[in-house]
């Protein structure tokens, strides 16, 4: 008689870096012998890997338990992550939940599954962060095999008074400068096509053999490589002259750069203490500006933190008209238990906040739709990433982050192809293009000169 395959699923919320760690906690999974099915099939064990930067991550995590609980009442589910991190005993008492797994002991769930099996209530495997944590490798390459993420950095030294990923994640540690070589040659062996750089503050990469973030990438760039690379958010006091220039020399890194703002009023940056000023940030830009070509930036801001003003407000919308950057991340100010913002004075009612939301969304797409207008007519490399049957089309992403739709057989490779961008689909600055014919297949990264003209 054949033994019936266990099966694990897992839904991550927030950040790349979560969809990194949940990969390695699947590899620990299929090491096991367990099948991986998506989440909503039945399975026997279903993890929640967390997120707890805003109020809406708490929200939805419960919700996603529940739903668990209500559809697949016999898989053993467990939750992990920041939230897990911070409130334990809140996700502990939610009916359906066998396990609370902290952020140092999220690689541990594969070896709990029969204690979590057993236990009349639930395990609570939650250690207190601290300065010393070990770093622990981890990658992840999405469904489509296309993209590859790898974990160079976790935790943060930071004070930022808005913020509790410190006390979720412990202090800044780094993946050992010697290992990262062979997780490159993994890379080019499995043949993706690009490669994320990631990390809780990645520009605060630091080796113990005293290697920065600007020698990984002077590293990554010392030989041609099948693949480009894109360095995912960074802070912008972390953002050095030297960083940029490696930026700007380089064949494989992407002109793209995503660096959070979050707000553009000397007096708010100064409340959430913040390391940077606004001009300091604008200086920033215009560097950026004259030493990458054509470098797409993106910009995280939050809104209606406390003491935000209207006058401080359309400081920050003021600042952000003036700055050429290409999308926006706007976030809602949450209040965060254990923050010294959650204690400020002067709250800025709900539906204020939602309102300037909304007016930053605004800006973000009439930008976004500019910078798809200013690329048209000319030849991008995308990466095709998802095939819609009904269409014909695919849709992929150019190297300066531009989401590209275009007309190709299903079964095209999931290679870079070089493309002529046409027109712009809709509002929010989705292209349209057609690939070259015949198309050009890039076997190596002797394609990417395009993006510093």
């Amino acid at each position: 008689m054949t033994t019936k395959q266990k099966r694990v699923s897992i839904h991550t919320l927030g950040c790349k870096l979560n969809q990194v760690e949940s990969s390695a906690i699947l590899e620990q999974f299929r090491s096991q012998g367990y099948a991986v099915v998506p989440f909503g099939d039945v399975s026997d064990v279903v993890i929640i890997n967390t997120c707890t930067v805003t109020e809406q991550a708490d929200v939805e995590c419960r919700k996603l338990a529940r739903r668990v609980q209500r559809e697949n009442p016999e898989a053993i589910l467990a939750v992990t992550g920041c939230y897990a991190q911070l409130q334990p005993q809140e996700l502990a008492s939610i009916d359906g939940v066998r396990g609370v797994f902290g952020t140092a002991e999220k690689h541990t769930i594969a070896a709990h599954v029969e204690t979590m099996a057993r236990l009349e209530s639930p395990l609570i495997a939650v250690d207190e962060t601290h300065d010393d944590m070990d770093f622990i490798p981890a990658s992840y390459t999405n469904d489509g095999r296309t993209r590859a993420f790898l974990k160079l950095q976790d935790g943060c030294d930071y004070s930022c008074s808005f913020c509790t990923i410190p006390k979720a994640r412990g202090g800044s540690r780094s993946m050992p400068f010697v290992d990262i070589e062979d997780r490159l040659e993994q890379v080019e062996e499995q043949s993706y096509a690009e490669l994320v750089l990631t990390g809780v503050n990645l520009g605060e990469y630091h080796a113990n053999t005293g290697e920065r973030f600007v020698d990984v990438l002077r590293l990554i760039d010392a030989r041609p490589r099948p693949f480009r690379v894109r360095i995912s958010s960074i802070e912008p006091n972390t953002v050095r002259d030297s960083v940029l220039e490696a930026i700007a020399q380089s064949s494989s890194v992407c002109p793209h750069l995503h660096i959070p703002l979050q707000s553009g009023s000397a007096t708010i940056l100064r409340n959430m203490r913040r390391r940077y000023t606004p001009s300091s940030y604008a200086s920033l830009v215009e560097r950026i500006q004259q030493r990458i070509s054509q470098c797409t930036l993106g910009i995280d801001v939050i809104v209606g933190f406390p003491g935000e003003t209207d006058e401080l407000f359309e400081e920050t919308y003021s600042f952000l008209e003036n700055i050429p950057f290409t999308y926006l991340h706007v976030f809602t100010y949450s209040e965060r238990a254990d923050t010294p913002a959650a204690v400020m004075l002067d709250s800025v009612p709900r539906n204020v906040r939602r309102a300037r939301t909304a007016r930053l969304r605004a800006l973000s797409e009439v930008r976004k739709r500019a910078a798809a207008v200013n690329i048209m007519g000319s030849n991008r490399f995308v990466l095709p990433e998802t095939y819609d049957d009904a269409t014909g089309m695919w849709t992929g992403w150019t190297e300066d982050y531009h989401s590209v739709n275009f007309a190709a057989p299903p079964g095209l490779h999931k290679r870079l192809y070089s493309c002529t961008v046409q027109h712009v689909i809709d509002k929010r600055g989705v292209l349209g293009a057609t690939l070259i014919e015949p198309p050009i297949v890039t076997s190596d990264i002797v394609s990417l000169p395009i993006l510093h003209l």
